[in-house]
């Protein structure tokens, strides 16, 4: 929602626009989110995966019977469906995912994990969540935690509502 500009006031300003607390949450989120990538993309690295590989197992891993529409999971994801195309047939040619027709709907696929995409994804969890726990959660006490997940879901389902594609909540 967009908030109208304020009334402008007759004292003189010690801040510049670029003081903005808006300006500031989003140079945080970046910063956070580059630093986490920079600890992490080494590590899935290790396993033969990109973060976009990775991103689509978890989320195919995470979803009911571990099978999304590619119409969700491109929205889940991110990505176009051209995008999530071209990275459910190389995870295919891996042999970590395939593809199943959806029975009530002739047009629409499903991407669905394979045995050998949930072993590959759970040989890399360990790891991940060994650097999550240290660069994500350690430095945030329980209640700061469940503040970022509350605020982030909140932020997720305003900019971004495809993103719960598929999910039952």
């Amino acid at each position: 929602m967009h908030t109208p500009p304020r009334a402008a006031s007759s004292a003189p300003s010690t801040t510049t626009p670029f003081d903005d607390p808006r300006i500031t949450a989003m140079g945080l989120l970046v910063e956070v989110y580059t630093g986490l990538m920079d600890r992490l993309t080494p590590q899935l690295g290790e396993h033969g995966l990109s973060t976009v590989d990775f991103n689509v197992l978890v989320r195919l891993a995470r979803s009911t019977e571990q099978r999304l529409r590619m119409s969700d999971l491109a929205a889940q994801t991110s990505l176009s469906t051209s995008g999530v195309t071209r990275v459910v047939d190389r995870l295919e040619k891996e042999g970590l995912v395939a593809r199943e027709n959806c029975p009530t709907d002739r047009r629409a696929l499903f991407a669905v994990l394979t045995r050998d995409g949930a072993d590959r994804i759970g040989g890399v969890l360990p790891g991940h969540v060994d650097l999550l726990q240290a660069w994500l959660i350690d430095p945030l006490t329980d209640g700061q935690l469940a503040g970022l997940l509350d605020g982030l879901r909140v932020v997720r389902d305003s900019a971004n509502p495809g993103a719960r594609a598929g999910t039952s909540s």
